[in-house]
């Protein structure tokens, strides 16, 4: 029976009480269970996936509940390198390929089964399912991921009990499992780069879930700009809640912390306290994406005038930002290196900060010094898929070093922030943040800005506002 509460006002179960509990329960076995929808494509992922290490068994669990505060746990969000091989987000489990002899791997699923309601497990406990709500059976899980099945609550002895066979696991997750079997860590390493680089192009299915999350992202800015008298009155906050009830109304949560960052907190890169006032006659940089059921998530940013209508110096700033992102953006192409579209927008930006005296030129030394990146701070992009900074485990070569194909997804987003106490710049410029960013999937022919719905220029921004701005 599982442990009961220190401090509970029961002190235990009668024999009575817990017959009591153990009849009168309809069958709630459920019929009609259908594969999902990305059952085929993980097949084919994790096919890839045992082509990288024949002779190898495979551990990729999906992790295990974490406190938040005594019994009170986060709410669970799986490893990602398991939804991806799997389409499945329960916890507790693991995706293990058990290598054959012709080099090939069987796949199985370890999944924790629903309680027995033949004794008092179903409804004593932090995670019974009376308390937590229903699992899946094994069978319903078999259905579902096309996948063969198992009680994960027998997993480590299982794994323990093969020897032998080479063995690589994705550590950080399941201490239990990884207890269980005997591998090193820069092989266990390679596992988890081959996860990663696995995910680099985005089959069809993961392109859908993709505009999905964009276009859900795309109403959410449009929420926020209505609500903005209502923040105005309130704080960041306000926008961030907006922002927030979009997405768990259309998809499974945000996909990252939201950052709703008003005047000078939009000079701090990942600004999530959104706890400050929002005054009219500054800037609210929004920088929020949301994540679908199948856990895919956009990342936009919009830099938006509180008034409505920039003042001359956000306007240049703005500007110029723009300019540096259709720089960026007209980069990203098919055989492409990926370090180009970065290449391009920070080199515009560094030609206006040399222009504005900010730095010292010419432009090509002050690029080659990096001493724009005072006022740029971050690289120009990134990844995008079931992380928000997606495949960051992936080899640098075929990653950052690598080309672009058609099927990635990523964002490109400039940015120039002046810090409030920064005295290299004129006053009236201090404390303006401004990043634009969006979400770009590479093409046969070039790229498709899954954000385009999104105004981008001052000019559209400013007509956008005086429609939806409440």
């Amino acid at each position: 029976m599982a442990k009961g509460r220190k401090n509970g006002l029961y002190e235990g179960v009668s024999e009575e009480l817990s017959r009591l509990m153990r009849t009168g329960w309809a069958n709630s076995e459920r019929r009609g269970t259908e594969p999902a929808e990305q059952a085929p494509y993980a097949a084919a992922r994790r096919a890839a996936l045992s082509a990288r290490f024949p002779g190898e068994r495979l551990v990729i669990p999906s992790g295990n509940l974490k406190t938040r505060s005594n019994d009170d746990t986060y709410p669970f969000r799986p490893y990602t390198g398991y939804v991806h091989m799997t389409g499945d987000q329960a916890r507790d489990g693991a995706l293990v390929l058990e290598p054959r002899a012709d080099g090939g791997h069987d796949a199985y699923c370890y999944q924790l089964p629903r309680d027995s309601r033949e004794n008092d497990e179903f409804w004593i406990g932090y995670t019974a399912e009376l308390w937590m709500g229903r699992r899946r059976t094994l069978a319903e899980s078999e259905i579902l991921l096309g996948l063969p099945c198992r009680d994960v609550r027998g997993a480590a002895a299982d794994l323990a009990a093969v020897t032998g066979v080479p063995t690589r696991i994705v550590r950080g997750h399941d201490p239990a499992l990884e207890a269980a079997v005997s591998t090193d860590e820069d092989r266990d390493d390679e596992l988890e780069e081959a996860l990663s680089e696995l995910r680099l192009v985005k089959d069809a299915w993961e392109l859908g879930e993709m505009r999905k999350a964009v276009d859900s992202t795309v109403r959410g800015f449009t929420d926020c700009v209505g609500e903005l008298s209502r923040a105005v009155a309130s704080s960041e906050r306000w926008i961030e809640g907006t922002f927030f009830r979009r997405a768990r109304l259309e998809g499974n949560a945000v996909g990252y912390g939201s950052i709703c960052a008003a005047g000078e907190h939009a000079t701090i890169m990942h600004w999530t306290d959104n706890d400050g006032p929002v005054r009219p006659g500054e800037l609210l940089l929004l920088d929020a994406g949301v994540e679908t059921h199948s856990l895919y998530t956009a990342d936009v940013t919009r830099t938006l005038p509180i008034s409505g209508t920039f003042t001359p110096v956000q306007r240049q700033v703005y500007d110029a930002v723009y300019e540096a992102q259709e720089a960026g953006m007209a980069a990203v192409k098919p055989g492409a290196p990926y370090r180009d579209f970065h290449e391009a927008s920070q080199r515009h930006l560094t030609a206006r900060l040399v222009e504005w005296g900010f730095i010292e030129g010419p432009v090509d030394r002050a690029y080659a010094l990096g001493l724009q990146r005072r006022f740029t701070m971050a690289g120009t992009g990134h990844m995008l898929g079931l992380d928000v900074h997606d495949c960051a485990q992936a080899r640098t070569a075929e990653y950052v070093d690598g080309v672009l194909e058609p099927g990635m997804v990523l964002t490109v987003e400039p940015g120039l922030y002046f810090q409030p106490d920064d005295l290299t710049v004129p006053e009236e410029w201090r404390g303006i943040g401004v990043r634009i960013e969006d979400d770009l999937v590479v093409t046969e022919d070039g790229h498709e800005n899954l954000s385009a719905g999104l105004p981008r220029s001052s000019s559209e921004v400013e007509a956008w506002m005086a429609e939806f701005a409440g």
